[in-house]
Formats: structure tokens, sequence, C-alpha cells
């Protein structure tokens, strides 16, 4: 019976071992999520041409309060951004945000390195794209992947996924399985075991900034096709053929010259032939198209950035930096967004998965965004006043510091 017992603890053993390994292979995987997205049925999306008027349309059906319907707004939403000026104002907005350094604090308000490597991942990254998505789509529902650890013993989520957004019904709180299903069938995801894995950023009603971006970005895209159909019209000069030749094959002859005449313009018509080329006399393409594409331009900067001159040329400098301030104002408030939202909503629910983050905050490093010269002041006064660690800028500057200079007077004379 020993040997048996033994034997039967030495096969648990073996069992557990392969498990582990297993799970190390897989990325040790610690915790399974509830994915919100395998709920959900979702259809490939239909490309449909857009304007105004199916955008006052699609408005009144997001607003409706008994059964609002956003899917055809974010149809249009979509191909808006297909727009280089509206997508390079709000990537030029997105991206201050995802450049900036951010640090973590533990309960007693000092740096902690080690959980500050649970956020230096692509999870998090992606995580503060959506977040940020919220502000020109109006809200965003963030699933949380599975909880794993890397290969150097760091807990992290797998990834982070946007729940479809056709399918969350934001007014009420629930998810769709289809589209077209009624909001009062959906299935509640704020409250109970979905709550615990998805993130929700964004106002409840709120249509996000590409309902004002979306009239002037749609108006500016047939513009410009209205000017390519002026330009096949007027662009060219017109070619006109007179001849007194009754002949069918003399006729193919002259046409067949005339299609065919391209840069070295030349041609063997028959006797009797005149040729006219006659120049297009409508000037007036500048102030009809392109004045609306720069006033559709303005717009969307206006809409996104609050201001012109950090996408567009400006006229002076003075300007330009007045400019630079309202964006600035802009991101900040992007930022104070990121940190509300990864306080007050991710990191308790990180708590709550078992990741070491009790009594931790997340803060930006706004030390890190210092100028060359406000870096350079800030140095200066420290050691006006205080005695600093020559290792602060052998890291810093990469610079091998012997030792202090006894006497540097007139050294930079």
């Amino acid at each position: 019976m020993a040997r048996k017992k033994n034997a039967e603890e030495l096969v648990t053993i073996e069992s557990l071992k392969l498990a582990a390994q297993k799970n190390n292979a897989n990325g040790g995987n610690a915790r399974k999520r509830q994915s919100l997205i395998a709920l959900l049925e979702q259809k490939t999306q239909s490309l449909t041409k857009q304007d105004v008027g199916r955008w006052r349309a699609a408005h009144q059906q997001a607003v409706n309060v008994e059964n609002p319907r956003r899917g055809t707004l974010y149809d249009i939403y979509t191909d808006t951004l297909i727009d280089l000026h509206l997508s390079g104002c709000i990537s030029q907005r997105m991206g201050k945000t995802l450049l900036k350094s951010f640090i973590i604090k533990d309960a007693n308000d000092k740096e902690n390195e080690e959980a500050k490597k649970i956020f230096e991942s692509q999870w998090f990254y992606d995580f503060m794209l959506h977040a940020l998505d919220s502000r020109y789509w109006g809200h965003s529902l963030i699933q949380l992947g599975d909880i794993i650890t890397d290969t150097n013993g760091v807990m992290r989520f797998s990834e982070v996924e946007l729940v479809p957004r056709k399918n969350v019904v934001p007014e009420f709180g629930v998810l769709l399985r289809e589209q077209g299903d009624d909001p009062k069938n959906g299935i509640d995801y704020r409250t109970g075991r979905l709550s615990d894995w998805c993130v929700e950023v964004g106002s409840k009603n709120d249509l996000g900034l590409l309902l004002k971006c979306a009239p002037h970005a749609l108006s500016k895209k047939n513009m410009i096709a209205y000017w390519d159909v002026f330009g096949e019209i007027f662009g060219m000069p017109l070619r006109i053929g007179k001849t007194t030749s009754q002949n069918p094959s003399d006729r193919r002859q002259i046409e067949a010259m005339l299609a065919d005449m391209g840069a070295a313009a030349w041609g063997l018509f028959p006797d009797g032939t005149d040729i006219e080329i006659k120049e297009s006399t409508r000037g007036d393409a500048y102030n009809v198209y392109l004045q609306r594409v720069n006033l559709a331009n303005s717009e969307i900067s206006k809409g996104i950035l609050n201001q012109t001159m950090t996408i567009d040329s400006g006229s002076s400098l003075s300007q330009s930096q007045t400019h630079l301030e309202v964006f600035e104002n802009v991101c900040a408030a992007d930022h104070k967004l990121i940190q509300y939202i990864v306080n007050d909503r991710l990191l308790p629910k990180m708590v709550k998965h078992g990741f070491p983050l009790q009594g931790c905050t997340f803060e930006w490093d706004n030390a890190a965004t210092y100028t060359p010269e406000q870096q350079r002041e800030l140095e200066r006064v420290l050691l006006q006043y205080y005695d600093i660690d020559p290792e602060y800028f052998k890291s810093k500057y990469k610079i091998d510091i012997l030792g202090k200079r006894e006497d540097t007077s007139g050294f930079f004379e």
C-alpha cells in the first residue's frame, strides 16, 4: 500500500510540474477573463457613400431616448477618418499623451519601479490609445485580457481589446449580441463578473468630437471630387477638328489623331482639315474649391486641436506661441483624463485581480517634459544651493566626472 501511495504521489507531482511548465510556456496565465467580445455576433462593415444628409439622420438616431442607435453614425465616423487632415490632427493630439513619461507611486508617495514595470508593456499603450479614442468617438469600452506572468516574473495583462462600439449601448450600460437587438434584452456590463474585466471611458451620452468634424470632412471629400471633375472638363485645352471631307475613313483618321495627341502633339490630317486648340477661360476653381477645402481643414483643426497653427503654417512667431499654449492646454486635459481613469477605474480592478498595486497611484512625470533651457536653469539653481550627487550627471549626460574642480574663476573667459 505504501508503494502504491508513493507512486500516486509521484504521478501527482509530475502532473503538477507538467501543468506548471505548460503554464509558463503560455506566458504564465494566472487568471482567465470572461471575454465580452466572444458574446457578440460581429458583422463585416459595409462601406457606403456618406453625405451631410445621412449624417443628420444618423445623429437623430443616436439621440433617440427610447432606442438609441449609433451604428450609422459610427459608419460615418469611420468614413471621415480617411481624411488625412483629420487623422493628422488626432495623431498629433494623442501622440502628446502616448509619448509622455509616467511614474507609479506607492502608499508612501515614493516611486515604485517594480510596479511601473507592470505598465511598461504593449497592453498599457493600447489601453491609453483606446481611452483617448473616447474623446473622438464619445465612448470606449475596453476589455482587459488574461493575467499572465512574463519571462521576467512581472504580472501583466496579455492584451486589451476594444469592444466593438456598434454592440455597446452606453446609455443603458448593456451589450447587444447583434447590432439590431433591443437594448432591453442586452447584457449588463456594469455589474457582475463582466464588470471586473472591462473599463468604461467616456460619458454615456457623449457622441464625441467626430460628430462636429464629420460635416466638414464629408463636404471636403465631395468638394475634392467635384474639383477632379472640373479638372477633367476644363483642365486640358479643347481640341477641335473641322474637315470638308465626306469620306468616313478620313473622319475616323481625324478622330484617332485628335485622341492620340499627347505632349508632343502632331497629326497627319487629310486635305481641307482645320485643327483648333481652344484654351479654357474658367479661372475660378481656386476660389470655389480650394478655399472650401482650406475652410474645412481650418474648422477640423479648431475642433480637434482648438487652434490651427501647430499643424498648419502660421503668420508670426508670437501667434504660433499663443496657439502652442492652447494646444498644450488641450493635451493637459487628456493627461488628466488618463490619470483619473487609471487611478479611479483601472487600478482598483487590477488590485482585485491580484496585482501587487495596493495603495499605488499613477502620475505623469512632468519633470521629463522640461525644455533643455528649463532643465539647465533648474540644475543651475540646485547646484547653487545644494550638493548634488555626481552620479546624476554621469548617468544623464554620459560623462565621466573625475572630481570637483578647485578653481573655476576665469574658466569661461
